[in-house]
C-alpha cells in the first residue's frame, strides 16, 4: 500500500505546486496584515448617548469614517476572493492528478491480477 502512495505523490507536479505556494503564502500574509492592523473604531460617546440629535457635521463625519471603513472590508473581500480562487486552483490540479493516478491503479491492479491469474494456470496445468 505504502508502494501506491509513493508513485501517487511522485506524479504530482512538485515544482508547479512549489512554484505558486510562495505566492499563496504571500497573499495570505498580506491578507493577514491588513486584517491584523484594522482596530475596530471606538464609537463617539458624545454621538451615542446623547439625547439631542448629532449635527450635520457629525454625521458627515461619521458616514465617511463608515465609507473608508466599507472600502477596506471591500478591499480585503477582494484580495481573500483571490487567495480563495488561487487555492481552489491548485486543489483542482491535485485533484485531476490523484484521479489520473487512481484510474491508472485501477489498470494496474486489474493487469496484475490476470497475470497473476495466468502464472497461476501455467502452474497448475503444467
Amino acid at each position: 500500500m505504502a508502494i501506491g502512495w509513493f508513485a501517487l505523490l511522485k506524479g504530482v507536479p512538485w515544482a508547479g505546486v512549489i512554484s505558486t505556494a510562495p505566492l499563496v503564502a504571500d497573499g495570505a500574509r498580506q491578507l493577514w496584515k491588513a486584517v491584523s492592523k484594522k482596530t475596530l473604531p471606538e464609537p463617539d460617546a458624545a454621538n451615542v448617548h446623547s439625547p439631542h440629535p448629532p449635527d450635520a457635521a457629525a454625521l458627515e463625519t461619521r458616514v465617511f469614517t463608515l465609507e473608508a471603513g466599507m472600502d477596506d472590508l471591500h478591499a480585503q473581500m477582494i484580495k481573500s476572493s483571490e487567495l480563495i480562487k488561487e487555492l481552489a486552483d491548485q486543489n483542482a490540479a491535485l485533484v485531476k492528478l490523484v484521479e489520473a493516478h487512481r484510474v491508472h491503479m485501477l489498470w494496474l491492479s486489474a493487469t496484475a491480477l490476470v497475470l497473476a491469474c495466468v502464472a497461476l494456470a501455467v502452474i497448475v496445468f503444467r
